[in-house]
């Protein structure tokens, strides 16, 4: 048996948890990047990156976490509104 037959992460969730991990998922990638990038484009790429990123990392996540929790309604409806119905 190969490692990925005794660890299976795939399907170990219920479908229902979906409308949690989605923002969740989407939240740490996407504050990661965009902290990373404004980070590093403010302090260089030097040992200052490295201690700076993560505080800058977590604040971001921390605000856009519940925000896609809370925006996704109003977002569909603006949605619905510029888009020619089928």
């Amino acid at each position: 048996m190969n490692s990925m037959q005794s660890f299976r992460l795939r399907g170990c969730l219920p479908p229902r948890s979906q409308w949690l991990l989605m923002p969740l998922l989407l939240s740490v990638l996407m504050t990661l990047i965009v902290s990373a990038i404004a980070t590093f484009k403010t302090l260089g790429p030097d040992g200052a990156f490295l201690a700076h990123w993560p505080p800058a990392w977590a604040l971001s996540w921390v605000v856009a976490f519940p925000t896609l929790l809370v925006v996704p309604p109003l977002v569909r409806r603006i949605v619905a509104f510029l888009v020619r119905p089928a």
